[in-house]
């Protein structure tokens, strides 16, 4: 990957709709070579979808937690079990105290309550332990001026 590469994939965070010959223009590209360069950013994986930022609040999913979550055994396999879950956005299994960690978004904390049980209901699953954000600062998308070894 290079800086066209980089600059690229900037653009396209910024803004996914952005026309090829728009891009081009600012990496100094024509349509075509932009059109090209993407598409062989998406054949090897770089860029794994497009798609938009909605805000949460408005769609009424104002809750949102980071629930670490406690196992008796290893939950590497269980990622079907969570994306059965579709109040939780991102699974991580992770080192640490817990085993994984997982994003939720709710409309109530009510709901929270439900997913935490329903995540109880996962095999191994021994405790969880939640954390509700009370106000987002930021979210940053990842910046490619940042990639190393590509």
């Amino acid at each position: 990957m290079d800086e066209i590469d980089r600059r690229l994939i900037a653009l396209l965070q910024h803004d996914a709709t952005t026309a090829y010959a728009a891009l081009g223009k600012e990496v100094g590209l024509s349509a075509g070579a932009a059109h090209e360069r993407v598409r062989k950013l998406r054949e090897r994986g770089v860029i794994r979808r497009t798609t938009i930022e909605v805000d949460p609040g408005a769609l009424g999913q104002g809750v949102l937690a980071f629930v670490m979550v406690d196992s008796t055994a290893w939950m590497g396999e269980s990622a079907a079990a969570f994306a059965a879950i579709p109040e939780i956005q991102e699974a991580h299994v992770i080192a640490g105290s817990a085993s994984v960690l997982v994003k939720v978004r709710t409309v109530t904390t009510e709901q929270l309550q439900d997913v935490l049980r329903r995540l109880y209901a996962i095999d191994g699953v021994s405790g969880t332990h939640a954390t509700v954000s009370l106000e987002t600062f930021f979210e940053r998308p990842l910046s490619p001026e940042r990639a190393v070894g590509t």
